[in-house]
């Protein structure tokens, strides 16, 4: 098959839930720690970092706090007050007007905080377990992002438990409100429900500890409550079977994440997003992995991470993914599929501004003008 119709594949439409999506290159959540303070408000300058990226398929807002609780990093969005809800709208209509779709990712991260983040408590995870070797920035009065060690959280309550979920409920509720097509929950990459999912950051005795089926339990009793409020239609799920990133480690990943396809499949959420591991020498994830997660679900499948047009295309036609998500390339790039398609070179993006900061390493990555 020749490179251009591989590429094709990139660029056929699909339909997700009521949306008709013109491609199939997603952006994916990328933390920037742009909000306004006080209040971790979302403001114009990302209301116009979305709209320049709004060429792509899907846009997956940034992780973006259920609660005060929630918030792992200084100066992350949140999405459960009024005034947060109005900043968001900005991004919304932003996106909108240059006809794109975009989905809020909804975050708790769970014992991946810091007392200074949370008001000052101590944070709540599925057990009484400190993320090892997983650090965390706070503001520290200047304008560099100030890394700290995660602090040992206390073990959820089941009044915990059913309180975060009503918290998810409500974000869910209000991201619909703010004008997003839908949301993504976050249950990747070490954050609170992964804290659950994965057998070795959950030793709880009740019936969210001890087998998989107890460990997806809080996973599924959030999915089924923000579909109640907003339509399976509008809900997908972000889940990073392999990483142990944050110290989330899971003893048989292949078993635990086949499941929560199957549970997910049951629940009928409109995609799933995998994370596979993205460091320059991780393994690869399985291709038998790949295949089981296909068999058992049977919506729309995004992958993400290390993926170059060539891998992207591949998956497409090898019918494992129906889209893909480029992240980093997305950073310095706003007009990402448009490169894609012409084959123009990418920029590079300057690690020093990703998080904190102004407009400078946000948006002024100019689109490829071609000579």
């Amino acid at each position: 098959m020749g490179h251009r119709l591989m590429k094709d594949a990139l660029f056929q439409p699909i339909q997700l839930g009521k949306l008709e999506l013109k491609n199939r290159i997603v952006m994916p959540p990328m933390t920037r720690s742009r909000a306004s303070q006080p209040g971790n408000v979302a403001n114009d300058m990302m209301a116009t970092y979305y709209a320049q990226r709004a060429s792509a398929g899907l846009i997956v807002a940034e992780g973006t706090q259920i609660s005060e609780m929630g918030q792992g990093y200084a100066w992350t969005p949140g999405i459960y007050s009024a005034e947060q809800i109005v900043g968001w709208k900005k991004v919304t209509d932003a996106v909108h007007a240059k006809g794109g779709a975009i989905f809020a990712q909804l975050w708790h991260v769970g014992r991946v905080t810091h007392p200074d983040n949370i008001g000052g408590k101590q944070p709540i995870s599925s057990s009484a377990l400190k993320a090892e070797n997983v650090k965390v920035f706070i503001d520290n009065g200047t304008d560099e992002p100030g890394f700290v060690d995660v602090v040992e959280p206390r073990a959820m309550t089941k009044e915990d438990i059913r309180k975060v979920i009503e918290e998810y409920r409500w974000a869910a509720l209000n991201a619909i409100e703010a004008g997003f097509d839908g949301i993504e929950l976050h249950a990747a990459n070490g954050y609170l429900i992964n804290q659950f999912i994965d057998s070795e950051a959950n030793n709880r005795a009740d019936e969210y500890g001890g087998s998989i089926e107890n460990r997806l339990r809080f996973l599924g009793e959030v999915v089924e409550a923000m579909t109640d409020a907003i339509g399976a239609d509008r809900v997908g799920v972000r889940l990073a079977p392999f990483t142990s990133l944050n110290g989330t480690v899971d003893k048989t990943p292949v078993e635990t994440y086949t499941a929560a396809a199957a549970l997910l499949n049951k629940l009928n959420v409109v995609y799933m997003h995998i994370a596979e591991v993205d460091w320059d020498d991780a393994p690869d994830t399985p291709a038998e992995f790949k295949t089981a997660v296909r068999e058992a679900y049977q919506g729309t499948i995004i992958y993400a991470g290390r993926y170059n047009t060539e891998k992207a295309a591949q998956a497409l036609n090898d019918g494992l993914a129906d889209m893909v998500g480029f992240g980093r390339p997305f950073i310095a790039n706003p007009d990402l599929p448009a490169r894609i398609a012409n084959d123009y070179p990418l920029a590079e993006h300057d690690p020093a501004t990703l998080f904190g900061g102004a407009e400078k390493g946000l948006l002024d990555y100019p689109e490829y003008q071609a000579s």
